[in-house]
This record gives structure tokens, sequence and C-alpha cells, in this order.
């Protein structure tokens, strides 16, 4: 899949008006006493097995996609290599279970809950009492201060990309003793447990000049089962050691290197035993897979020249012992290279048998944003006209049904199945419907065939169905395929078959294809600007937009494919609004009301007259969202502010801002002896617990041992 996505917290969460009447909400799920929030629609695939089992010792090479530029999650530039560092090395008061919802991390926590309510609402942290820095010191109300200091937003000097909820803590205290911490809040919150996740020491938090450079290369003083040794910059490597201050259980592993290695590279590196773990695509999952089987199982054929046909193979060795020297030079030389390719491929091939896939579902969807700032998009009725047309579950099936995962459409702008939050409310806009897609479309003023304005040709026609201008041409010049006449005028050799044309006279034959002709409006046809990222590894993306421009095209929605770099797809076009449609993927957090509001927020006019979208890129947005998002996250009753989150996204769907499609598959290669890692789903790592099985043990049994199916 490709990686056009925003991390789930290393950012902030880094769109038109509903018209009053038209649409009306439906009862939302969950207001019953059944819990509309399910279950995971795949589990972990981490091999699990009991520590007694694992070696004491060894290295894991683990790809990654870079070496950060930074090593502080609040930084800008913090990307996913950033927070795997800090998840093995920092402190983490929560963590997210296997359903994606936080629970208590008792390596540091002894117990966290809400003792005040009123006059203002207090947290009351207890630390575990075993927990320290790896310089010996305790860790402390200090720290906890210290980081509320650098995110609360007061002082500029502190370069920080999000504050959410530190803004809200009106003082911070030690409690009875050291291992207690008072946290005071000038506001309620509700996403409180999104705090302190990771916690930095005092060190690189206390100064603006720390936490701007302090840990931007290294962090010297950590508190995890792990620290970081080095980072290399040079050779793509970040070293983490096992952290010998670490008070819970000790990690199996004596260290573990993180690799940057390109995805079409992966399979290769696993190939040649450089490389232990790595996420791969579905192509790479598919080769490692057949490469698992027994040679004698049918497997198709696969690598350099497995696309040739007995015709060609037989044109090629014609080529090459003919009379032409030079063109059999050329093939000899072109055979050789295939040969040498193909040889190397089967060694490959005989590598990977050693590694399996290990698979589940993101915690991210895709979702197809529709720019609701200019052109077509900018009316509500083309917008639910666009999500009609789209059967959610095929673009679904296309992706994960090759993977052997659940092929569910996301029914949830704000959680996926399996969270606390979620509840399938696509109901709000309503499932595939062509003849309603249509409707919608007829009711905005678009016109199957309707006129369209050719340079230097004719002239549009107006709002009131004016035909153009009479330019003495020939009828030939007009296509009554693509033009059907609006006035009542019969073409003199117009294509038989069809329905009775609406406007000619009766018994006269429509033209063929009329309901293929594009919908015009004002001299303009209905099309949509569809921009894709261009690189190797977007395919996917492009498979599933070209499947959806199909079904547009049935409701007389045409599209323009717009393929652009990789490095220009989010910031010069998703970003600065330059798309009509586009396909990218937002992370579904615990804490959707902190971490979903700036995606989702009503865009407001900044001082400078631009329009200030934070992470709103399809800025289509309400009034009534940012109320439900701001009540939600004052709410301490967890069911009341679950209740408010899905009214919220209700209202989202409404909107058709954005489609959610489908949950990301993840897909991760791994030696067969490597356990307790791999596909994740929802659930934090747990490093200490990683490692190679002895010879002769065995892991444990258990669905996140099996996974789901090879693809």
């Amino acid at each position: 899949m490709s990686q056009h996505g925003v991390g789930p917290r290393a950012v902030t969460r880094s769109v038109a008006f509903l018209t009053a009447g038209v649409l009306a909400v439906p009862a939302l799920a969950g207001c019953g006493s059944e819990d509309p929030s399910g279950k995971p629609l795949a589990g972990q695939d981490i091999q699990p097995a009991p520590r007694d089992r694992i070696t004491d010792g060894g290295t894991l090479r683990w790809a990654v996609d870079s070496v950060p530029d930074t090593l502080n999650t609040f930084q800008s530039d913090a990307d996913a290599t950033t927070t795997r560092v800090a998840q093995a090395v920092l402190p983490s008061m929560f963590r997210m279970d296997a359903s994606g919802r936080p629970e208590r991390n008792a390596d540091y926590l002894e117990s966290a809950e809400v003792v005040d309510t009123e006059p203002k609402q207090v947290v009351l942290y207890k630390l575990n009492q075993q927990a320290v820095w790896s310089d010996g010191r305790e860790i402390g109300a200090a720290d906890f201060a210290a980081q509320w200091r650098a995110l609360s937003g007061k002082d500029t000097a502190y370069w920080t990309a999000r504050n959410a909820g530190y803004e809200r803590i009106q003082k911070i205290e030690r409690g009875d003793n050291a291992l207690e911490v008072r946290v005071t809040f000038s506001r309620p919150y509700a996403d409180w447990r999104s705090l302190f996740s990771p916690l930095y020491p005092k060190d690189v938090m206390g100064t603006p000049d720390s936490f701007n450079d302090g840990a931007r290369k290294k962090l010297k003083v950590t508190a995890g089962p792990f620290t970081v040794k080095k980072t290399d910059r040079e050779d793509g490597e970040i070293t983490l050691a096992r952290n010998p201050r670490w008070w819970g259980e000790p990690a199996k592993l004596s260290e573990i290197v993180l690799r940057t290695v390109p995805r079409d590279k992966r399979a290769s590196e696993l190939a040649a035993g450089t490389l232990d773990l790595a996420e791969i695509d579905p192509a790479a999952a598919r080769r490692i897979t057949v490469a698992a089987r027994p040679q004698a199982s049918g497997s198709p054929l696969m690598g350099p020249g497995a696309d040739r046909s007995a015709a060609d193979s037989l044109e090629s060795w014609a080529v090459a012992n003919g009379s032409d020297e030079d063109a059999a030079d050329e093939e000899t030389v072109a055979r050789t290279k295939l040969r040498k390719a193909a040889v190397r491929y089967a060694r490959q091939q005989q590598a990977l048998g050693g590694f399996e896939v290990r698979k589940s579902l993101e915690p991210a969807y895709t979702q197809l944003a529709l720019n609701g700032a200019e052109g077509p998009l900018t009316d509500e009725r083309v917008r639910r006209a666009v999500a009609r047309a789209l059967d959610r579950k095929e673009l679904a099936q296309i992706v994960l049904k090759p993977l052997g995962l659940p092929s569910v459409p996301v029914g949830s702008h704000l959680a996926l199945s399996g969270q606390a939050h979620y509840a399938d409310n696509s109901g709000a806009l309503g499932d595939q419907d062509t003849k309603e897609a249509q409707a919608l479309l007829a009711d905005a003023g678009w016109v199957r065939g309707g006129p369209v304005k050719e340079k230097k040709k004719e002239k549009a026609a107006g709002p009131e169905g004016e035909t153009a201008d009479d330019t003495g041409e020939d009828d030939k010049a007009h296509d009554p395929v693509d033009h059907l006449a609006q006035d009542g005028k019969q073409y003199k050799a117009p294509r038989q078959g069809g329905a009775p044309g609406a406007y000619a006279p009766r018994g006269t034959a429509a033209p063929a294809n009329q309901e293929a002709a594009p919908l015009a409006k004002n001299g303009k046809p209905l099309t949509l600007r569809f921009v894709l990222p261009s690189g190797p590894g977007s395919q996917t993306l492009r498979t599933v937009a070209d499947r959806i421009s199909r079904m547009l095209e049935r409701v007389g929605i045409g599209t323009e494919i717009s393929k652009v770099s990789d490095e220009s797809y989010f910031k010069d076009h998703i970003a600065s609004g330059q798309y009509d449609l586009a396909l990218y993927s937002w992370p579904a957090t615990a804490f959707p009301a902190t971490d979903a509001r700036p995606v989702y927020a009503k865009p407001v006019p900044a001082a400078d007259g631009s329009l200030n979208v934070e992470q709103n890129y399809t800025r289509v947005g309400t009034d009534q969202v940012d109320q439900l998002f701001d009540e939600a996250v004052a709410t301490l009753d967890e069911g009341e502010s679950r209740s408010l989150i899905r009214k919220a996204d209700s209202r989202i769907w409404a909107a058709a801002g954005s489609i959610p499609l489908f949950q990301r598959p993840q897909l991760l290669a791994a030696p067969k002896n490597l356990v307790n890692t791999g596909a994740f789903g929802f659930g934090t790592p747990v490093y200490e617990d990683m490692g190679f099985l002895k010879k002769g043990a065995k892991p444990a049994s258990g669905p996140s041992a099996k996974g789901s199916k090879a693809p």
C-alpha cells in the first residue's frame, strides 16, 4: 500500500455547509443497549511465545523507511521511526491494547484516575516506585511539569508541532509523596489518558534550547527496556541496546537495529540475510508466500521471464541464432542477463522460504477525499452523488481479499471496528445507489449529454438552456453521442438504437450510448481531477482509483487522472487543495475528540485573508460538527463522550467531504523463529518480549500465532 498518510500522534493528527432540512440524519447506532464498537476485524499476528522459550540475546534487524530527522515526537518532522524509538526507550503512561483502547502501563504506573471534578478536574498519577531514568534519577513530578510547560503553547520559543490537551492543564504538583503527581486542569479534558505518552525527561523539556535541539540526534537519558546506543545517518541505522537500569522484565534481545531499506528492496535484503523483520507490499508478500510452499504444490511461476510465452522464447532463440549478427549479439546478451537474473531470483526464493508473512489491519484507513473548496464539489449534492456512486465493499475487496484479510468497508471517520468510539454511521449518507446518485446530480443541474462549450466552435448554453449560436458549420461537427439536442432539433444522421429521444419527434431513435454521455452544466462537463501519487509503492492506490473512476462514469461523472511525484503529492496537492478527488490515509486513534478535531474542523479565514484549514484538507466542515467535538472533549462521562463522537461522525458522513473506504493492510515478513513481533494491529509493541526461539522450542498456540490465510 502507499504510505501516503499521517502518523497517529507525530502531529496533531498530520470540510460547504450541510443544507438545513435536506438530509435527515438517522438515529445513531449505540443509543440502544448493544455496543456498536464491535471487535477488531483482524487480530494481531505476532507469533506469541512465553519468555522462557526465547533465547537470551541476539540482534533484531528491522527495516524502516528512514532515519528520522528528530527523536522528539512532539516536533513537526517526527515520523514513524521517531515513534518506534520512543516506544522502546521512553516512558508511556498508557499503551494501546489489541482493540485499540488505552490501558495503564504497569511498568510506570501503579494507578491513574480522576480524583476530583469540582471545582476543577484533578488526575492523580501514582508512579511505579522502581521507575527511574537511565541516569538513576527517579521519574517524578518535575518531568511531568517540564513537559506540560513545553507543550502548553504559552512559550513560543518551544518549536512544538502539537499541544493538544496540555493547554488545558492549570498546574502540576507533587502529591503526598515523590511517587504521586497531581495534574489539575483549567477545563475538563476527556482525553487525559493521551497525555505524557511518551514522557521525556526534564533534561529535554526543561528549556527551549534543549527541547528544540537536545533530542533531535540523540537521547542521552531514557527509561525503557532499551536505550539509544547509536544514530548513524550515513549508514541509515539507529541501534537500540538493552537498558541495564530497566526495572521490568529484561529485554530478551541484546540489540535492535533499525535499518533504512527502501520498500522495493526489502525482499532482496531479507533473502540476503541482512534483515530479519520488514513491512512489505502485497507483491513481496505473495513472493514470500509462494517461496514457503512445497515445490510440487503447483505454485505459479514468478520472477524474471515468468511472463514469457513459448512463442516469445522461440522467437528469442530464433533471433539469437539468426543471420543478423548485430541483432543476434544483442539478443544473446539479453538472454544471458535474463538467465542470470532468473538464477539469482531462484536463489532468493530459496532463502525466502525461511520467512513467513504476518498480517493484520493497521489502525488507519484509506479514504476518498473530495475537495469542497472549489469546482463542482462545492455543491453538497454533487459530493453526495459521488459517495452514492461508490460500491465501498467492492473497493475493499480489491485490496484486502487477495491478502486473505477481512474486506469490510470502514463505517466511521473517527474510529475503527473494535475501538471504543466506533459505530457504523455510514447510513447517514447511504449505500451505493446509482439512481439516487443520478437524481442528486440532476437536482444540482447537471444534465446528461448537455451542451459542452468547445473552443472556436460554439458558445456555451446559457442558464436557461439556450443552445449555442449557429456557426454555419456542417451538422457532422456535432456528434449526437456527445451533444443531445436540447431544443427539439433532430440531427440529420442520428445513430440507431437506444431509448426514444426525449427531445426528438416521437419514434426517433436516441443516440447510441446515451447512458455513457457525460453530464454538463452551463456548457461545462462534469469532470473531476483525480490526483494520485506516481511512485512504485502506490500501485494499489492507482488500482483503486481506476475502479472508482469507472463507478463514477456510470453516473455521468468524468475523471481526469493526474499522477504526481510522491514527494509533491501531499505537500503540493493535498495540503494546498490542488485536487478534486484524492486517496490518502488517516490514523484512527483512541482519542478522536482530541486528534480528529483538526481534521474535520470548519475552515476559518486567517488574518492575512487566507483560509485556515488546520488538517481539514477537504475544506468541508460545519459549526455543528465543531460543537460536538468541543462537547465530547469536555465531557468526563465516557459513555456520553462516545455518544457525542458518534453523532459528530454521522454529520461528517452527511457532509460527504471524505468517504472512508477500507482499513489498511499491515504485512510484515519475519523468520519463523522470531516471536512476539510482526503485525501488531492496534496494539503497542512489547519490545522487551521480542526475540528468537530457543532451538527446538515452539511458539504458543492461539489466534495471533496463526494469523489470517496466506495471500
